[in-house]
């Protein structure tokens, strides 16, 4: 296959739509997933304001829906796509069963990262009267962000990957362009370059994660 005019032009379709993809599908994900992570952690036995019936299944139902492989997650979820978007094809209809898959990720990232806060601030808050929602916003993201930078570049990185497994669904975006034309054309010098733009991206990714995640790192100041 010769990279014409045509085949950059889709190309360019396909980087944007993996990008548009990608992080539309994080915004949403990290707004659902935050919250749940920060519940994981505060309604923990030993959190701050335990909960632990609620918190054992919340955590199930988070696990439950990690275990499920994205690709049949993305076809059992078709009805909750087309009632959403109206379509089960494009970019757009992807964005509802990558939520779906990425926020139960996300929420354990963020649980994580809650977990490495050392528990002498948490206490030293609490014996100045400091309340949970105080605790939670002026002790637990601040120390957190560090470790949540990290977690976000992988997190986004994941979805990423998600995003080109849409394309066996005719998702859009440079997965759908990789299995067009180099599954099921062989044509295998288009699949070398979509897999080349897709590892360029994940590491720019990567590394704006890990860098912001120093520079925002009070401890190597």
């Amino acid at each position: 296959m010769t990279f014409d005019a045509a085949t950059i032009e889709m190309l360019k379709t396909g980087i944007w739509e993996s990008l548009y993809m990608t992080f539309a599908s994080s915004l949403f994900a990290y707004l659902i997933g935050i919250p749940l992570g920060i519940m994981l952690i505060v309604m923990d036995k030993d959190g701050i304001y335990p909960v632990p019936w609620f918190q054992r299944i919340l955590g199930l139902i988070i696990n439950l829906l990690r275990s499920v492989p994205f690709i049949i997650l993305l076809i059992m979820v078709l009805p909750i796509t087309r009632a959403i978007v109206g379509t089960t094809l494009g970019a757009t209809a992807v964005i509802p069963p990558l939520v779906i898959a990425s926020f139960p990720y996300v929420a354990r990232v963020v649980e994580s990262s809650f977990k490495e806060v050392d528990a002498g601030v948490i206490e030293a808050a609490k014996s100045m009267g400091a309340s949970t929602l105080q605790i939670i916003w002026k002790v637990l993201l601040p120390e957190a962000k560090p470790s949540l930078l990290v977690g976000g570049a992988l997190s986004v990185t994941t979805i990423l990957a998600y995003s080109a497994m849409a394309g066996f669904v005719g998702g859009g975006g440079l997965g759908d362009i990789a299995i067009k034309y180099g599954y099921y054309r062989y044509q295998m010098n288009m699949m070398f370059v979509t897999v080349a733009i897709l590892v360029i991206i994940f590491q720019i990714i990567q590394e704006s994660g890990m860098k912001l995640s120093k520079i925002s790192d009070k401890r190597i100041r």
